[in-house]
């Protein structure tokens, strides 16, 4: 098949044609309000409007800024659907404008829209084709909330998701110096009134404005960096680096002294602040050179990795070729060499002037080794079968030699001896296929004495009549080594391919006999024949029980038993430890933890001999290994939880049926019952019965009954989002004045203790909901502190924040139980006469969720129980800028 290095790939035509269908996104990125974004998108639709493209105004907050609102003209705006002032997306879909506005990325949509977010808008917009442009300010990145919360003392409750940021086309950065900014503060431009004046002492403080502009700064300059990567990886062509960045690259080898290499590398990229690579190149001298040096290259690449190197093992016959490859495909400018001994006598380029002719635009580092690195390379030490594996060549390449000589005597006499030349050289090719290189030097040595002894005149001697022979002789002895040295190495890169290919049938194999699993205790005998085969070692798979503890599968294959102990800690620990690591050196096996989700499923045991595991390709190879597994383990554990969640679902969803059947039908002779014994109450009290308390009792238990109906039946609407908020301003006094006048004749002659604010406290929320969170709190304290507890309500209000503490002096909330109180169905005491099936606080949380609100239990000090509700004085449905509401 002839190769077509420049057909494209149909599978990036097929995106690039995708990606041309669908509208570009182009996002105006700032560190804060008030330093242009919006002011700057408009300049760009004006831009846009001039060259004739369809321009339509979706959204703009212009926030009264004047030399904002004076851009919006000429500029045509998106009609709105009837009375509403809120986004028309069906409008926007119809009307298909080229570019289309969108400021303010992160805005929650009004209860009621297609999408929650705004975001989620402008992505079926630029599925539709339409190019958007919009704004975003850094806090209200979903990666950044939580710093810039530490930063600033604020929580952004709006936030887009990264990924959504990142897949836009443009992303412009509108920058502003702090004072420049606070300068535009004071002068009103940002806020307008005395708004200005709490926003500089509040969220807008030089301190804050600082860590938000390099927050802002370097998440651009992250996107800006993977778009170079991104670039340079889908080019043909090596590029050469580019110097954008610092980026270090560490070249390691088997001399002594190489551990100050990764020291000073280390240092540098903690001063420079960078990223650093640790590589070494096994060539086929390298290999030959035994075990000892490429343990020492091997423990070096450990110590690196340690202190936060990023390593790997390269295979490559030229080690300057791998070098410059590998810096180029990674963008790492500066490289790191060790000084190389001097020599006497030096027949070729060494390692640091191959590297400065192949890669001019590197900038090497030459570090001065150690005193031990004077020694020079690490020695070899001579392997008995390596030695008998050379003489087994150098015997073969006599006997060939002797066999082509004898042939070529008897079976060619009639050909001229030059011809002979050609059947010496093949000889020499065939030594170095089958044994190597040293045995093809042999072979050619030998096929000269041959050659000159048989076939040149006078024949016997080493004496040369003609002197072109000395040429042939030189020639044949040139060709022999080439020859030799390029088909051992042909055979070192064979070996190495093999090896790959081996590697990759059985991460086949292991992937394809997980994808058939269907239980975790299939795994350890689909997996443990694999493992063991690939890292030639004994290998066992040990998953815990339902108590957490370890066991042995039944395919058995180590020697020694692992201590109990030793896998409590790997797993608790989450890390390798055994033979080649730090922790429990000593042991014989290797106990690798299978992590999946942030939990361990399972031990991975290995024991070798040798420690072949230190090997790096059998690390990754290891390393590969424990993440099918993990994978798969977490692949049935997710399934099997699935199926637990979608039956609890199912039972759920039944319950909630029978109990909103059960409670409609309660509802009407409830209703009967409890009017019929209020009538009766009062005709016993009016005639001064004695059986007027008994009535009153009735009617007591009936409309505690009602209650109770009421709660469940509106848990069921809850859970079925059957609810809508009506928002509405509320005097805090007056809910809770008539939460009392409802509760007066459970409350008897109790007194509440209440502590509200001498000021009138206004705020958004749904009254009867409310009410009834209040009604369910203060019935809790009535039934749960006893008769003669105290019971209080405590309000205050804390920044933007309402809180209300309903508390009593009873007994209190069992330990451990002050979140579980919250749920449906629970009780703080299951076997209390007490009557009540456990509802009302779950009812209480759900309602306060749904106002943006927290509700919490704790116990007091002096004792008894301290309810506490916060409820956030501003509407979330207003509240654009949480940090705006905040100053």
């Amino acid at each position: 098949m002839v190769d077509e290095p420049l057909r494209p790939d149909p599978d990036l035509l097929l995106a690039q044609a995708d990606s041309a269908r669908r509208g570009k996104l182009k996002i105006y990125f700032g560190a804060c309000a008030g330093v242009g974004k919006t002011w700057a998108m408009l300049q760009e639709a004006r831009r846009l409007r001039a060259q004739g493209l369809d321009v339509l105004i979706g959204v703009v907050e212009t926030h009264n800024r004047q030399e904002t609102a004076a851009l919006l003209e000429g500029l045509e705006y998106l009609p709105r659907r009837g009375s509403s002032t809120a986004f028309d997306l069906d409008a926007a879909l119809a009307r298909h404008p080229a570019v289309l506005l969108m400021d303010e990325l992160a805005y929650s949509n009004p209860r009621g829209a297609r999408h929650p977010k705004r975001w989620q808008d402008i992505e079926e917009l630029l599925d539709a084709g339409i190019d958007v442009l919009t704004t975003v300010n850094v806090q209200h990145l979903e990666s950044l909330n939580d710093v810039v919360s530490g930063v600033t003392g604020i929580r952004v409750r709006e936030t887009v998701p990264d990924p959504f940021f990142d897949s836009a086309a443009d992303i412009v950065l509108v920058d502003l110096p702090p004072d420049d900014l606070l300068q535009r503060l004071k002068e009103g431009k940002v806020y307008v009134g005395d708004r200005a004046e709490r926003a500089i002492e509040n969220f807008f403080r030089k301190g804050n404005l600082f860590a938000l502009r390099e927050l802002a700064l370097r998440r651009t300059a992250e996107r800006v960096d993977d778009q170079i990567r991104s670039w340079r990886d889908g080019q043909r062509h090596e590029e050469k680096v580019w110097h954008t960045h610092d980026a270090i690259l560490l070249c390691l080898s088997g001399r002594r002294g190489s551990e100050k290499l990764v020291r000073v590398a280390a240092r540098l990229a903690t001063r420079l602040g960078c990223e650093w690579h640790a590589i070494t190149v096994e060539t086929p001298s390298l290999y030959h050179q035994g075990q000892a040096r490429r343990r020492a290259v091997l423990a070096t690449l450990q110590l690196a990795q340690s202190m936060g190197a990023q390593t790997a093992t390269l295979s490559d016959s030229d080690e300057a070729d791998a070098v410059v490859r590998y810096a180029r495909e990674h963008n790492l400018g500066k490289v790191i060499l060790g000084r190389a001994p001097k020599r006497r006598w030096r027949l070729s380029k060494d390692f640091t002037q191959r590297l400065s002719q192949h890669g001019p635009e590197l900038d090497l580092l030459i570090v001065a080794m150690d005193d031990a690195a004077a020694v020079g390379p690490l020695k070899a030490v001579p392997v008995r079968s390596k030695w008998q594996r050379q003489l087994r060549g150098s015997l073969a390449a006599a006997a060939l030699c002797a066999l082509i000589t004898v042939g070529c005597q008897w079976l060619l006499p009639g050909f001229s001896p030059i011809n002979f030349v050609m059947i010496y050289l093949l000889g020499v090719v065939l030594i170095a296929m089958t044994f190597g290189r040293l045995p093809s030097v042999v072979a050619a040595l030998l096929n000269i004495v041959a050659f000159d002894l048989v076939f040149i005149a006078p024949t016997g001697s080493f004496a040369v009549t003609d002197s072109q022979y000395l040429v042939t002789f030189a020639v044949m002895l040139t060709v022999g080594v080439i020859t030799g040295n390029l088909t051992a190495g042909m055979r070192y890169q064979a070996r190495v391919a093999r090896y790959r290919e081996k590697r990759a049938r059985y991460l086949y194999e292991m992937a394809r006999e997980l994808s058939r699993v269907r239980v975790p205790q299939d795994i350890p005998a689909v997996c443990q024949p694999v493992v063991s085969a690939a890292l030639v070692a004994r290998c066992e798979i040990w998953l815990p029980d339902k108590q957490g503890n370890f066991i042995a599968p039944e395919q058995k294959q180590l020697n020694t038993l692992p201590e109990p102990a030793f896998l409590q800690w790997s797993s608790h620990n989450g890390q390798i430890a055994g033979a080649g690591t730090d922790t429990l050196p000593g042991v014989p096996y290797t106990i690798v933890p299978l992590i999946a989700s942030g939990e361990t499923l399972g031990l991975l045991i290995a024991e070798t001999e040798g420690g072949s595991l230190l090997i790096p390709e059998q690390q990754r190879l290891l390393e590969t290994f424990v993440v099918l597994i993990a994978g798969a383990l977490d692949r049935l554990e997710l399934t099997r939880r699935e199926q637990h969640s979608r039956l609890l679902v199912e039972r759920e969803e039944l319950r909630n049926s029978l109990l909103a059947a059960l409670s409609h039908d309660l509802r009407t002779p409830l209703t009967v019952l409890f009017s019929q014994a209020e009538i009766l109450m009062l005709d016993l009290a009016t005639d001064h019965s004695p059986y007027a308390p008994q009535a009153d009792a009735i009617r007591q238990q009936t409309l505690s009954t009602i209650r109770l109906v009421n709660n469940i039946l509106d848990m069921a609407r809850i859970e079925a989002d059957g609810f809508h908020l009506r928002m509405d301003w509320l005097a805090l006094d007056e809910i809770i004045g008539s939460t009392l006048r409802s509760q007066a004749s459970m409350l008897g002659d109790r007194q509440v203790q209440l502590q509200l604010p001498e000021e009138m406290v206004l705020f958004r929320a749904d009254g009867p909901l409310l009410e009834r969170v209040f009604v369910n709190l203060l019935e809790n304290a009535v039934k749960y502190s006893g008769p003669d507890a105290d019971i209080g309500i405590e309000a205050k209000v804390d920044g933007q924040t309402l809180i209300l503490n309903f508390w009593d002096s009873g007994p209190g909330v069992p330990v451990g139980m002050e979140q579980l109180v919250f749920d449906k169905f629970t009780r703080g005491n299951s076997e209390s006469s007490i009557p009540g099936v456990g509802i009302g606080l779950a009812i209480c949380r759900a309602i306060v969720g749904m106002h943006q609100g927290e509700i919490s239990v704790t116990n007091r000090p002096q004792g008894g129980a301290c309810f506490s509700v916060r409820l956030p004085l501003s509407s979330s449905e207003t509240a654009l800028h949480p940090e705006e509401e905040r100053v």
